[in-house]
């Protein structure tokens, strides 16, 4: 049975500057000819394809921290998604300590995604959206609703702020719901990452183990970040960056020296020659 190959992107597989090197792309794409590969990210449909142009993934893709799991080729294998009931509940509760969060949705079944955002932006929230494009189909509101499916919802703001908020929404819709707050390494501040209960990388490592039928034995996955944790108690080779959070290293069965500005998931790669 083949090996299979699992990693993150931000601050995982790409650099930095969100690119990825050829030295990477060469290793990984050689990698592929002999193992099954994919990715678990916490973004878009979209994006992904675009940071992975060049690179061949033989597994469905495990999109926006397991609320979508789909090829490719845009064929959906399973949704985990938050109604548009919950997803304003939230953002009504939200607003009672003066913060918005980017809603990412499902805008058709054509796998087309929406960004919301509200009129009312904090300095992190200003600083993402400077990041992005039209094309990913950035909606603006005044007053912030979700759409009737949603894949999750994301605060941004300093850390006290959202360790409050959590501890506000944990109280009001307690398990319905679930909670991710970890650093954002670009702008420097905390995220507040809410799903489906159900929604995970660790539920998405199993739909793809179930699709392609593979041993959980024989997979290795690559990561940096707490919402990481749950494939690396699932894989048998969990891996994490030289640059990955303390508690995510804790957590790995080997800690890479490299980080991913080093190529680090290639090196690795590379070492089982």
């Amino acid at each position: 049975m083949k090996n299979i190959y699992i990693t993150d992107l931000d601050h995982t597989f790409l650099r930095n500057d969100l690119s990825l090197s050829d030295y990477t792309k060469r290793i990984w794409n050689a990698q592929a000819q002999s193992s099954i590969v994919g990715v678990a990210t916490a973004r878009t449909y979209l994006r992904t394809q675009r940071f992975l142009e060049g690179v061949h993934i033989n597994a469905p893709m495990i999109l926006l921290d397991g609320a979508l799991i789909a090829t490719q080729e845009k064929k959906i294998i399973d949704t985990k998604l938050l109604s548009k009931e919950l997803c304003d509940a939230v953002i009504d509760e939200g607003g009672r300590f003066g913060i918005y969060p980017f809603v990412l949705s499902l805008a058709d079944d054509e796998l087309n995604e929406a960004f919301l955002h509200s009129s009312i932006l904090n300095a992190e929230q200003k600083k993402v959206l400077a990041r992005y494009t039209k094309e990913d189909n950035l909606q603006e509101q005044k007053e912030l609703r979700g759409m009737e499916k949603n894949f999750k919802i994301v605060y941004m703001g300093e850390e006290q702020l959202l360790r409050d908020l959590e501890q506000h929404l944990k109280e009001v819709f307690g398990e319905e719901i679930k909670y991710i707050l970890a650093p954002e390494a670009y702008v420097g501040c905390y995220f507040l990452t809410l799903l489906h209960q159900n929604a995970d990388k660790s539920h998405g490592i199993q739909s793809v183990s179930e699709y392609m039928g593979f041993d959980l034995k024989k997979l290795t996955v690559f990561g940096d970040n707490f919402n990481d944790l749950g494939m690396f108690a699932l894989a048998g080779t969990a891996v994490a960056m030289a640059n990955a959070q303390e508690g995510v290293k804790e957590k790995a069965h080997i800690v890479l020296a490299h980080t991913n500005d080093e190529d680090g998931v290639a090196r690795y790669l590379e070492s089982l020659r």
